[in-house]
């Protein structure tokens, strides 16, 4: 299998387990506070993680690779935080796209930079995944005034901070940069939840589902850092972004939820955007 095609793999493996540990969690935090669901889950994703680089007999990485796993976890733990208080100020249909473009963007620029840039086809892909994120990501109806883009631009920054920041990670280090990851984004929602004083324990009922939420996160994780060194950073990233694409069918099939016409365009460019991807 050439690096291309494991690159495609990889990171639509990841966009699907992002997804469906979204969509999981989502349930989740409909049934306990949202912060508290996402601490539990990343707490588990840490100690499944922690136990995947012990039965997989990862060599311990060096002090660098836990660096780099130690600030994407900071990174992607201040975006979670401020997308989250963005969405709290009531303007889902601006906060969601914006922070989507900006995750998918800075890996994109910084894979043009480290690497070269891509071919048309693939700059031409980019596009119109990143038009089909916003269309997907986008609710019917929005209302309200502009706020809270300030915090949806650091929301964006922190996830397309924690793409490029965990790629950096040596081939041969998967699952401890990415338990480091973890564990810092941990304690970094700890250190948020007490100062809000807000409970650290989430609803026992809601532990199924926080199980299948967090390993869902961090499989996705393990197969975007796959994705990013088998090939381009930039490809990986923007394939990685399309998960929006898989809550929303799922929300669609066991839910039934309606997909709005902006998310059915949505999807369709993230078909076309594919192929063209992979090029």
């Amino acid at each position: 299998m050439n690096s291309a095609l494991q690159t495609l793999l990889f990171g639509l493996a990841a966009s699907l387990c992002w997804g469906s540990g979204d969509f999981t969690g989502g349930l989740a935090s409909r049934r306990a506070n949202a912060s508290t669901v996402v601490m539990g889950a990343y707490a588990i994703g840490f100690v499944l993680l922690l136990v995947l680089a012990l039965l997989w007999r990862e060599a311990f990485p060096s002090t660098q690779d836990l660096l780099w796993g130690g600030l994407s976890g900071l990174a992607g733990a201040i975006g979670l935080i401020a997308f989250y208080s963005a969405l709290s100020l009531g303007r889902m249909g601006i906060v969601a796209p914006l922070s989507a473009v900006i995750t998918a963007a800075l890996p994109v620029l910084f894979g043009a930079i480290t690497e070269g840039a891509p071919n048309l086809l693939q700059l031409g892909g980019f596009l119109l995944a990143i038009i089909a994120i916003v269309l997907i990501s986008r609710p019917e109806r929005s209302q309200g005034r502009p706020v809270g883009l300030g915090l949806a631009l650091i929301a964006g920054c922190g996830f397309g901070c924690f793409f490029i920041l965990i790629s950096r990670v040596s081939p041969t280090a998967t699952f401890w940069p990415l338990a480091m990851a973890r564990l810092t984004s941990v304690l970094l929602l700890v250190a948020v939840l007490l100062i809000r004083r807000q409970p650290l324990l989430p609803k026992k009922a809601v532990t199924p589902l926080l199980l299948l939420a967090g390993s869902l996160d961090a499989i996705g994780n393990a197969f975007f850092v796959l994705a990013a060194h088998s090939g381009r950073l930039d490809v990986a990233s923007v394939l990685s972004s399309l998960y929006p694409a898989a809550t929303v069918i799922l929300a669609t099939f066991i839910l039934h939820e309606r997909v709005t016409r902006i998310q059915g365009f949505g999807i369709a460019l993230a078909l076309v955007a594919v192929p063209l991807i992979s090029l």
